[in-house]
């Protein structure tokens, strides 16, 4: 490194991650008890500073795999937090990223390694600093978002039915949504396709399952429920 820029103070940046997950018809947060100081014990999202040989993505996907396992996450960026006195230690800017995940491919053992908890957003506890105000800008992104991308089938498994497709739409847009028309708008999009399988186990009658083709997808994105 230079030493170019000694004249100006230094700053810490770091990336905090808001990973929701889907279950139980709830939208659900993974959070945790701080393990440093300051703010020990109490609740808070997950994050690390930035290394000096990465970009704020690569230090936000590093953070994810760490505490999921998985790649190739649905990862969007939700904004910059830099209030001065937002870090009791040092100066501190952090960049939130959000991200979703099927809480059904997640790995419970890494949950238990790092010490989280899923939480129910309208169970949510008072979080370290900030972070609360993270999650609320991340919702309102999502809820904007959700409008116009596909992003409710990164909480579903691969294969589901359109109630439980449905019950996404309604924890993300924290309202009920009329189904007969939420199943008419649904079915015009050559994306969602219907298979020649049923699900016996959450429905007595049997309903059909559907799967997200991301290659139609592709070729016609134009999208908005």
């Amino acid at each position: 490194m230079t030493q170019y820029y000694s004249e100006h103070s230094k700053v810490w940046v770091s990336v905090d991650c808001i990973i929701f997950g889907f279950e139980g018809n709830k939208l659900k947060l993974l959070i945790g008890k701080r393990q440093m100081d300051p703010g020990r014990g109490e609740w808070s999202l997950y994050g690390g500073f930035v290394n000096s040989n990465e970009n704020l993505e690569d230090a936000a996907n590093r953070v994810l795999y760490n505490l999921t396992g998985l790649r190739k996450l649905y990862m969007k960026q939700v904004g910059a937090f830099g209030a001065i006195d937002r870090d009791p230690g040092e100066r501190v800017i952090s960049i939130a990223y959000c991200a979703l995940i099927n809480v059904k491919d997640y790995d419970d053992s890494l949950r238990e390694q790092y010490g989280l908890e899923w939480f129910n957003l309208d169970e949510m506890p008072k979080l370290y600093s900030d972070h609360n105000e993270m999650i609320k800008k991340a919702i309102f992104l999502l809820r904007q978002r959700i409008k116009t991308e596909p992003l409710s089938f990164n909480l579903l498994p691969s294969l589901f039915t359109l109630t439980q497709l449905q019950r996404v739409y309604e924890a993300i847009l924290g309202q009920e949504i009329d189904k007969r028309n939420f199943r008419k708008r649904i079915k015009t999009f050559d994306f969602i396709e219907k298979t020649d399988l049923i699900d016996k186990f959450h429905s007595k009658r049997g309903a059909a399952l559907y799967r997200f083709n991301k290659k139609t997808y592709n070729e016609d994105p134009t999208f908005k429920l």
